[in-house]
């Protein structure tokens, strides 16, 4: 059967208005899930580990009575990692070490510098006390999501990491139990849906209340996430894979092909890219995508992807791929020409760049190092790859010498007047200094 896939050029007419349409993703959830998902979270923060349990049972099909059925200790996760094949076992402790150690750059530090009269100005870094993440259960499990939401937080400090992961029919991966075992995970519950946002934003008897929730969920728990942001932080609310293909159009185009069904098979509303001043190369790459489809095991779902979302884009030459693709502001952004780094400086806006004809995307979901919770639906043009700093928070630190305080306080208090503002005004004028002081 053969696929059809958007055609678009720049020499349209209409190619902004197409490119628009193309990249059009609502994400808001309807009324009926939010109304759902208000419920279960006043539930929850109401009734606590009772609501939990009996959402629970009802969604995952479980037969849980108490909450202690519904958490795993440490000897279980520790049992997943010493259970493993040991070429599984130590794919995952290579690519914990490298994320590790590629997070660990990004730890940042307490500074502070004084002034000539004595004052003292800074700031103070500290980790975030406990945070928590979510972790998709079941058939689509993630052990590489576990690594990259644990691994910085643990980097950064954060004392207890709650780990929430649904397991629908009571089915356990043990491949994503191993990675909390890897990455330092302190306590699991085999919780998902909005009742596990939930518990970790309010708390229950159980499940103890965290400061920021992290981690990729369906729309329900993206609902949730959004509804309860303000009690805690979250990471984001991620709309469905990306990844823009940016190719001189020398890259052999299987290659290629294979890189667009790498984000085309995530699901259906996925989206992939390809732009490439070379009409030719898009027509190869097209039979490519004609001659592998049938071999794929999620065929059915990369199909859909790419009738419903993707696109081959010809442009007049890299420099307005480049344009393109700031325009679009990817997710995963390959550069698949023969210098990559002369076109790095055009690239304003994605979440990762992955360099060069070798670098395919897939490196960077598991092993290459840096995070691969990453902005999604433009969002790549004001906000950042998960990171040790999303669990850091900076304070602020002001310590005045007396001279300091009376000099300063001049100002505050003619800038505090000016607002109308007295009581402002006088705490700054009483530490001013008199002439015989």
């Amino acid at each position: 059967m053969s696929i059809e896939i958007r055609r678009l050029s720049s020499e349209q007419a209409d190619f902004n208005e197409q490119l628009s349409a193309l990249l059009a993703w609502e994400s808001v959830s309807d009324s009926q899930v939010q109304a759902t998902v208000t419920d279960i979270l006043w539930q929850v923060k109401q009734r606590g580990d009772a609501a939990v349990i009996e959402y629970s049972n009802r969604f995952d099909h479980l037969h849980a009575t108490a909450m202690h059925e519904l958490e795993l200790d440490q000897v279980r996760l520790q049992q997943a990692l010493d259970g493993l094949p040991e070429e599984q076992r130590q794919a995952l402790n290579t690519a914990a070490e490298r994320v590790r150690r590629y997070h660990e750059k990004q730890k940042q530090d307490s500074w502070s510098y004084q002034e000539a009269d004595g004052t003292l100005l800074g700031q103070q870094v500290t980790p975030m006390d406990r945070v928590g993440i979510y972790v998709p259960g079941g058939k689509a499990a993630y052990p590489s999501s576990v690594l990259m939401n644990a691994l910085p937080a643990h980097v950064a400090g954060v004392q207890e990491i709650i780990m929430v992961v649904p397991t629908p029919g009571g089915e356990l991966n043990e491949l994503v139990l191993a990675a909390a075992a890897v990455a330092g995970v302190s306590r699991v519950f085999t919780i998902g849906g909005a009742q596990a946002v939930a518990a970790l934003a309010y708390g229950t008897e159980t499940i103890p209340a965290v400061d920021k929730i992290v981690g990729p969920g369906n729309i329900f728990v993206a609902t949730a996430k959004r509804q309860v942001f303000g009690t805690v932080g979250i990471d984001m609310i991620a709309g469905p894979s990306e990844i823009l293909v940016l190719c001189d159009g020398d890259t052999d185009p299987d290659w290629i092909a294979m890189d667009l069904f790498s984000q085309a098979e995530h699901d259906e509303d996925a989206q992939a890219i390809l732009v490439s001043p070379s009409s030719e190369f898009l027509d190869q790459v097209e039979r490519s995508i004609e001659r592998l489809l049938p071999d794929m095991q999620r065929e059915e779902i990369i199909r859909a992807s790419l009738t419903g979302r993707a696109a081959l884009i010809k442009v007049a030459d890299m420099d307005e791929a480049c344009e393109v693709s700031n325009r679009i502001a990817p997710e995963h952004l390959e550069l698949s020409v023969a210098d990559p780094q002369a076109l790095l400086p055009k690239i304003r806006h994605a979440g990762a760049i992955f360099m060069g004809r070798h670098t395919s995307e897939a490196l960077g979901d598991y092993c290459a190092g840096p995070n691969h919770v990453l902005p999604t639906s433009g969002t790549a043009r004001f906000s950042s790859p998960l990171g040790v700093y999303d669990f850091q928070k900076r304070s602020s630190l002001i310590m005045c010498s007396p001279e300091g305080a009376s000099e300063l306080g001049k100002t505050a208090s003619v800038l505090a007047r000016g607002e109308h503002l007295e009581a402002h005004a006088r705490s700054a004028e009483y530490r001013i200094l008199g002439d015989d002081q």
